[in-house]
């Protein structure tokens, strides 16, 4: 097995954990703080992609886009959390997700209405196209290392937010004790609209990031929405640190598992058998691992302290 092509796996799959991870941090604090099962992640993770591919276009700055992007998804969280999700936090798990899905349906057609069934593109910068020397004679894509440490940073910068800062404080509160953080003198309201605030640009700036690699389309959030629920229920409902570390875990597995899980059976089957099971099993690893981490630990790896 090429060592060479063993490392630039391997960091495909990290660059695929740290989207993950974009998009189960948000999808984390919102069920651990705001106990809403929301199907509609995705779609935020979508618009997010059409946003920063429409700055795109209109200033021709791929800096710009994620820039002006950024704080336009915020806005359309505060507001779709106010007229449409404020209405289900009494409700059961079932109606927000009915309802939810009802939002899926509801933003793929209002994308294609204003944006088009076609695919939007976002061109990368010259100073991010290309390759770069890494050690060990590996030549990796300056982007994807760029999103490797865009993913890092926003880590470190949710860590800061969490732990060492008011607001961070009183999502903390919120999420382990909502109703006696109320009975202090917090306004849930306001601390729930922040948080959905907060998920929707996480989920946005994962949809902004990962486009110029694929495209923006309808439905892009659909799939990768499954694989981030497979990160929460891993790491544990409502902690960052399990988000970050299980989105990673899962990044690496799925795709080392792609690429080189066929070869892998080629010891204990014949070529043909292990050509046809090697993309089967690959696609089924990370869901195996999700029914061991619940049979065995089914908090999660890294419940939050004091968690419900």
């Amino acid at each position: 097995m090429n060592y060479v092509l063993f490392a630039e796996q391997f960091l495909n799959g990290f660059q695929l954990g740290m989207i993950l991870f974009l998009l189960a941090a948000g999808l984390t604090l919102v069920f651990g703080i705001m106990d809403l099962v929301n199907l509609a992640h995705g779609s935020l993770y979508m618009l997010g992609a059409y946003f920063a591919a429409t700055f795109s276009h209109l200033t021709g700055s791929f800096v710009w886009a994620i820039l002006l992007a950024v704080p336009a998804m915020v806005a359309a969280g505060i507001i779709i959390e106010m007229i449409a999700l404020r209405t289900l936090y009494a409700r059961d798990h079932l109606d927000q997700v009915l309802a939810t899905f009802g939002l899926i349906l509801f933003f793929n057609e209002l994308t294609r209405i204003v944006w088009g069934p076609e695919g939007q593109v976002i061109p990368l910068p010259a100073y991010l196209d290309g390759s770069v020397a890494l050690p060990l004679g590996i030549d990796y894509p300056v982007y994807r290392l760029v999103i490797i440490g865009c993913g890092l940073a926003v880590a470190l910068g949710l860590w800061v937010l969490v732990s060492k800062t008011r607001i961070g404080m009183l999502i903390r509160a919120g999420s382990s004790n909502r109703e006696m953080a109320g009975a202090l003198g917090v306004n849930i309201a306001t601390l729930f609209t922040v948080v959905f605030g907060i998920g929707a640009a996480l989920a946005g700036f994962g949809g902004m990031i990962i486009t110029p690699i694929t495209q923006a389309e309808v439905g892009m959030g659909e799939i990768i929405l499954i694989q981030a629920f497979v990160v929460v229920v891993i790491g544990g409902i409502g902690s960052i640190k399990g988000a970050f570390i299980a989105a990673i875990l899962i990044g690496v597995i799925d795709t080392m598992g792609r690429s080189f899980l066929d070869l892998l059976l080629l010891f204990i089957l014949p070529a043909n058998a292990a050509e046809a099971a090697g993309p089967a099993l690959s696609s089924m690893l990370i869901f195996i691992l999700m029914a061991g981490i619940l049979f065995f630990r089914p908090q999660g790896l890294f419940p939050p302290k004091g968690a419900r």
